[in-house]
C-alpha cells in the first residue's frame, strides 16, 4: 500500500503554512465516493467536515444524531452488507463512549470500518471531557485495529485512499482539524500505512513523534542544531499499530538515543509501543525519555500552553534531547 502523497484535490496551499484537515477529508471522501459506490459516510451529529460527500451522495450519508454507539453499530451493519463505512466525529466520544461497539461490533468480526475524527490530544480548549488522551492506548489494545495519528493534513487523504483496500478496521486520529501545518513538501515523502516516515535525518539521537507533535519535533531539531550542535533525527511514527519495528531498530543502531514526544498520556501511547519493541527485540539504548501528559486531568488552556504546563512542549523537547545526549557523553 505504498503511495506518494497526492495533492490533486487540494488546489491552494503552501508548504509550512496551514490547511484544514477537515477540508481534505471532505474532498477525499467525495472523490472516493465517486470511485466506490459502496462507500458510506456516517456521523454522530458532527457533519460539517462531510458537506462535499453529503451533497454528492445524500443516499449514502447518515447523521444519527448525538449517539456514537448507534453510529458505530450502524456502520458495522453496513459493512456486513459489503459496504465500506467511514465514521467521522469527535474522538473523545468515539474512542470512549462507543468503545464496546468498536471492540465487539467492528474489531471482533474484523470489518472494514474507518473511524476518523478530531480532538486527539489537548486541543480545542474543551477541558478534560473533550480531550482524547487515552484513545491510542485503548485503540492499540484492540484486536484487528490499525491505528494512525496524522499531523500533516495532506496525509489524511492519502491514508483514506489506501484504506479502501483494507479488510479490517482503521482508526485515524487528528487534532482539531481546522488549521493544520503542511509538514512535508508535496511528493517528498512516501506514505504507507504501517511504515514510519523519517522527516529529518540525524545521527546524535532520534525524536519520535506523531500527530501535531511532529512539527514541534522538527522545530526542536532545528534549535538543537543551531544552538547546541546536536544532530537530531525526527521520525513521524504516524502508524502506531502495526508499529514499524524495523525502523525503530535501525534508529537505535544508528543514533542510540531516543526521545518520544506525544500529545497523549505518557504511558499507553507511542512511547509504550516503542518500549515494547525495544524489550521484545533485546535492544539496549544509551538514553531514552518519554514526554507526554502525566497522570492528571489536564484542565483548560490553549494546546501550546498545556504542553508547556505538562512538560512536553517545545522547550521540554529540546531539554530532553540535550539530557539524553549529555547522559550518553558521560
Amino acid at each position: 500500500m505504498t503511495s506518494t502523497a497526492s495533492t490533486a484535490e487540494v488546489t491552494s496551499f503552501t508548504f509550512g503554512e496551514m490547511l484544514s484537515s477537515r477540508t481534505v477529508i471532505g474532498q477525499t471522501l467525495k472523490e472516493l465516493g465517486e470511485a466506490n459506490d459502496n462507500l458510506w459516510v456516517l456521523t454522530p451529529d458532527i457533519g460539517a467536515t462531510l458537506v462535499e460527500f453529503r451533497d454528492a451522495f445524500p443516499d449514502r450519508f447518515v447523521d444519527v444524531g448525538l449517539s456514537e454507539q448507534a453510529c458505530v453499530g450502524l456502520a458495522a451493519g453496513l459493512a456486513y452488507e459489503g459496504n465500506i463505512p467511514v465514521v467521522s466525529g469527535m474522538l473523545p466520544f468515539l474512542s470512549m463512549r462507543a468503545l464496546e461497539q468498536v471492540r465487539s461490533d467492528i474489531c471482533y468480526p474484523n470489518l472494514p470500518v474507518k473511524i476518523v475524527g478530531t480532538h486527539g490530544g489537548l486541543v480545542g480548549n474543551g477541558g478534560s471531557t473533550h480531550y482524547a488522551v487515552e484513545d491510542l492506548g485503548l485503540m492499540t489494545s484492540l484486536v484487528n485495529m490499525t491505528v494512525t495519528s496524522i499531523g500533516d493534513p495532506l496525509m489524511v487523504g492519502e491514508v483514506l485512499r489506501q484504506s479502501m483496500s483494507m479488510t479490517g478496521p482503521l482508526y485515524i486520529r487528528l487534532a482539531v482539524g481546522k488549521k493544520d501545518k503542511v509538514v512535508y513538501e508535496p511528493g517528498s515523502v512516501t506514505v504507507e500505512i504501517g511504515k514510519g516516515i523519517t522527516a529529518r535525518e540525524g545521527t546524535d539521537l532520534t525524536l519520535f513523534a506523531h500527530g501535531e507533535t511532529v512539527s514541534q519535533a522538527l522545530e526542536a531539531a532545528e534549535i538543537l542544531a543551531a544552538e547546541h550542535g546536536t544532530d537530531a533525527r525526527v521520525v513521524d511514527m504516524f502508524t502506531l499499530k502495526p508499529i514499524d519495528a524495523d525502523l525503530i531498530q535501525r534508529c537505535a543502531e544508528e543514533t542510540g538515543r531516543f526521545v518520544v514526544v506525544e500529545d497523549h498520556l505518557a504511558y499507553g501511547g507511542l512511547a509504550s509501543q516503542i518500549s515494547d519493541v525495544l524489550v521484545d527485540r533485546g535492544i539496549r539504548l544509551e538514553g531514552f525519555q518519554r514526554l507526554g501528559i502525566p497522570q492528571v486531568f489536564a484542565g483548560f488552556g490553549e494546546d501550546t500552553e498545556l504542553r508547556d504546563k505538562h512538560g512536553y512542549g517545545l522547550q521540554a523537547t529540546v531539554d530532553a534531547a540535550r539530557d539524553v545526549v549529555r547522559g550518553a557523553a558521560g
